[in-house]
């Protein structure tokens, strides 16, 4: 018989960041930010990444379902389930920003919502600089799965750590995912603050670039940013 030639440990650290993944995707759905099956998690892994696999249940998903892609966009097991049908944009993600370690994408109500509308997130909030910067971009439509999205979505994360996508939903990445999925869950809050402040009519009041440039520069020392 044939002896596999992965070590112990580092099947062990693959096994644990497959759990991570399905932690991810069970608080992303627990939380109501992906209804159902929808929305997609993965983290950097090897070059490549893991990945949630493709219309399973998140509450169904062992650590043998993660897929792992290569960069070059392949499934080298045969034997792996597919991955998720927009596993191109994420890999397109990380890309984009060799520092980012995960992705996570969900269909949010409110992001949602301003998605349809073909509506960014403005600086209506100084809370908007979570995002990287003073909006949080709207990137175009494409078909689900394309390549044109994931160059889509890739040019929007250029220099932002979260999206919206017109008529889809939105992403959002991090250092880990952890990170990325609390950045989901402060965008669908200023997603949902910024759609009830366009229900009072009239134009919304938006901070100005230099305030903005200021609230930025402030977040490089927020919170556990000063520890650094």
């Amino acid at each position: 018989m044939k002896k596999s030639k992965t070590k112990p440990k580092a099947r062990d650290a693959e096994k644990v960041a497959r759990q991570v993944v399905i932690d991810a995707a069970l608080a992303m759905s627990g939380s109501g930010l992906s209804p159902g099956r929808s929305g997609n998690v993965s983290c950097r892994w090897k070059g490549g990444m893991l990945i949630t696999p493709t219309g399973m249940a998140y509450a169904e998903i062992r650590p043998r379902d993660i897929v792992f892609v290569n960069a070059k966009g392949n499934v080298p097991d045969k034997k792996s389930r597919k991955p998720s049908s927009e596993w191109r944009f994420h890999l397109a993600a990380y890309h984009a920003r060799p520092d980012v370690k995960a992705v996570v994408h969900t269909h949010s109500l409110n992001a949602t919502v301003l998605a349809c509308a073909h509506k960014p997130i403005p600086a209506f909030h100084y809370m908007v600089a979570v995002g990287g910067g003073n909006d949080i971009p709207l990137v175009p439509y494409d078909t689900f799965g394309t390549d044109e999205l994931a160059q889509f979505v890739a040019t929007g994360l250029a220099q932002r750590n979260a999206c919206l996508m017109a008529n889809h939903g939105q992403i959002a990445i991090g250092a880990n995912l952890g990170a990325a999925l609390e950045l989901a869950r402060e965008v669908e809050v200023l997603a949902e603050q910024y759609v009830k402040v366009l229900t009072l009519g009239g134009e919304p009041h938006i901070l100005p670039e230099d305030e903005m440039a200021r609230v930025l520069e402030r977040f490089k020392s927020y919170g556990q940013n000063a520890q650094g």
